[in-house]
């Protein structure tokens, strides 16, 4: 199984056999990368140049959950504690860390710097080495192992990093950004599967499929699956080469399997066994609308935030608007290149990709057709239930960057033998036409720089440390309302005080009861819980009676609530009724927030 493309089109001219590519790392290499690397600091300069209050908007809650992951996992690292678990959320039942995105992958070892400097550096670095090194890691392996042409490369890893749906998950979700170890995982596989060193390349396989685990389960599955199809596309033509492949397989994936779970197997177990584990994650229908595909991401030259947000879930889950120039441009290429195998399979990928990432049921523009998708019956699988099926369009990223490659390289070898024009006579510009054509076409879709904004200063109550006034040993503070999906601000709270105290509910993925191990997003909230969250929507103070009284004073034991605090916030002054009214006893205003000592109550 060989990653060269084989025959050249009949629409070029036949052309000597290309030239191997480079081998070695060079300053052209150099050049890239660093192109790479600078493209995604502007992108990402509005977080640079304001790391102690910088915010990505667009995010919601997730920046501020994932540097409490951040810096939850550095603390059991400085006191050589377990990193997959913390009470500090959920209080007293606690968190799985292993099973929510806790990136130990790349959290353990920045831990020295999430501790020196911050979460909000460890995730800036994330962020950019993500989107950045994915681009680099796919131009490598493009350049080395699929076309010997830097320039067409080079194109194909920018797309593979920078296309519009790593964008969108680039304002909120480091796990489907750090995507770097992907094209090195394949490119081992298939090295394997030829036969070459399978038991050094056996071990490099599990160590990388080890390390993609700790970044982030959901898109190695997405990826696994779409190598499956590419395997079986390509195999198809090429049945009498897989007796041999079997082998070296068996022999290289066995070894890879027993690496890796020598690495990730502990926390894997924990996952999936350990306190606060489950066993899927139910999201209900999420495919894509086919009109997804055609229009521009939010984040995009021609974007169009209106239009995305009427086919996407939020301007973090904008999974398949690749624009309708490039859907254009593929069926293009799709018809150029089906006589070559490799580019056949990779559009056939692409292709597959696409429709299962439209869910259980085909929908139109917001119409349903009542025609069922494949993925009626693979999401009903193990694992694969828990995957949100519009994600299933990231599959499509890099079968579409290799075919821009392909192409751009059959350009480049195709432009070659129009180069000795009759005396007198340009040559004809071919690579300036496809050039050309290439920017038109991903110019609309090419990223814009992520909306910032400067979040609020932590309140010197917890910033100052005057917390620990109020907080009793085994002990919570309860903010209101309680965090939770929408209501991540006090996660925020929480580190600028030094991780000191626990908390109720929270914003994590957690059982849904200690019976019921279907997993939810958040804590199942309280009664009084959810007369908080009431007032801060409707902006109304509660109308409190005894029965609300004697529930509240249930909750804060359950709690073992030591001080509820209410921040600044919008509805503040109907939350802070709210609670006076519930507990008899007139607020504290104590470093910026108001407070109350519920200590006598829950002793």
């Amino acid at each position: 199984m060989s990653l060269k493309s084989e025959a050249v089109p009949e629409l070029v001219p036949p052309a000597a056999e290309p030239p191997e590519g480079p081998k070695r790392w060079a300053w052209p290499d150099s050049a890239i990368a660093g192109g790479f690397l600078l493209f995604t600091i502007l992108l990402y300069n509005g977080l640079w140049f304001d790391l102690k209050r910088g915010y990505l908007w667009n995010g919601g809650a997730d920046q501020s959950q994932w540097e409490w992951y951040s810096t939850v996992v550095a603390k059991a690292v400085l006191h050589f504690e377990n990193p997959f678990t913390t009470d500090l959320q959920n209080y007293p039942l606690g968190v799985n860390m292993a099973a929510n995105a806790a990136m130990f992958g790349l959290n353990i070892p920045l831990a020295p710097l999430t501790l020196t400097f911050g979460a909000t550096l460890t995730w800036a670095i994330v962020l950019t080495a993500g989107l950045a090194g994915t681009a680099t890691g796919w131009y490598w392996v493009f350049s080395r192992h699929l076309v010997p042409n830097r320039t067409a490369a080079a194109i194909g890893g920018a797309f593979c990093g920078f296309a519009p749906p790593m964008i969108s998950h680039g304002n909120a979700h480091p796990n489907f950004v750090v995507l770097f170890v992907l094209p090195f995982i394949a490119l081992k596989t298939i090295q394997i599967a030829r036969g070459e060193r399978p038991v050094r390349n056996g071990i490099v396989l599990g160590v990388l499929v080890a390390w993609q685990i700790l970044l982030g389960e959901e898109p190695l599955a997405i990826f696994a699956l779409a190598f499956i199809v590419f395997a079986v596309a390509y195999l198809i033509p090429h049945r009498a080469e897989i007796r041999g492949m079997l082998a070296p397989l068996g022999k290289g994936v066995g070894i890879g399997a027993v690496v890796a779970l020598l690495i990730a197997g502990f926390p894997l177990y924990w996952q999936f066994f350990g306190p606060q584990s489950f066993h899927s994650l139910l999201h209900g229908s999420a495919g894509n609308d086919t009109a997804a595909f055609t229009r521009f991401a939010t984040q995009s030259v021609a974007g169009a935030p209106e239009a995305a947000a009427d086919v996407s879930m939020n301007r973090t889950e904008e999974n398949a608007f690749f624009g309708w120039p490039l859907i254009v441009l593929m069926v293009m290429l799709t018809i150029w290149l089906w006589r070559d195998v490799v580019s056949r399979a990779l559009a056939i990928t692409m292709y597959v990709m696409a429709l299962l990432s439209l869910g259980i049921e085909i929908t139109v523009a917001h119409e349903d057709t009542g025609v069922a998708g494949p993925w009626k019956w693979l999401g009903q699988l193990p694992l694969l239930d828990s995957l949100l099926e519009s994600r299933l369009a990231m599959g499509c990223i890099p079968a579409v960057g290799a075919l821009l490659a392909i192409a751009t390289h059959r350009v480049w070898t195709a432009a070659a033998q129009l180069t000795a024009p009759p005396e007198g006579k340009p040559a004809f510009p071919l690579r300036m036409i496809w050039i050309g054509a290439v920017v038109a076409v991903l110019l609309p879709i090419a990223p814009t720089e992520l909306v910032t904004h400067q979040r609020p200063l932590s309140p010197p109550f917890f910033a100052d440390g005057i917390w620990r006034q109020y907080v009793a040993p085994g002990g919570s503070l309860v903010p209101v309302p309680l965090p939770s999906t929408g209501e991540a601000e006090p996660l925020h709270w929480q580190v600028d005080a030094g991780l000191g105290y626990p908390m109720p509910e929270g914003y994590f993925v957690g059982p849904t009861s200690p019976d019921d191990r279907r997993g939810r997003y958040g804590a199942v909230p309280r009664p009084t819980s959810d007369l908080f969250a009431q007032v801060e929507r409707t902006g109304q103070a509660a109308q409190v009676t005894e029965a609300d009284r004697t529930q509240a004073l249930t909750d804060l034991r359950a709690w073992k609530a030591s001080v509820l605090v209410v921040g600044p916030r919008q509805n503040q002054e109907a939350l802070k009724s709210t609670v006076e009214l519930l507990l008899r006893k007139p607020a504290e205003f104590v470093g910026g927030v108001w407070i109350w000592d519920v200590r006598p109550l829950t002793a």
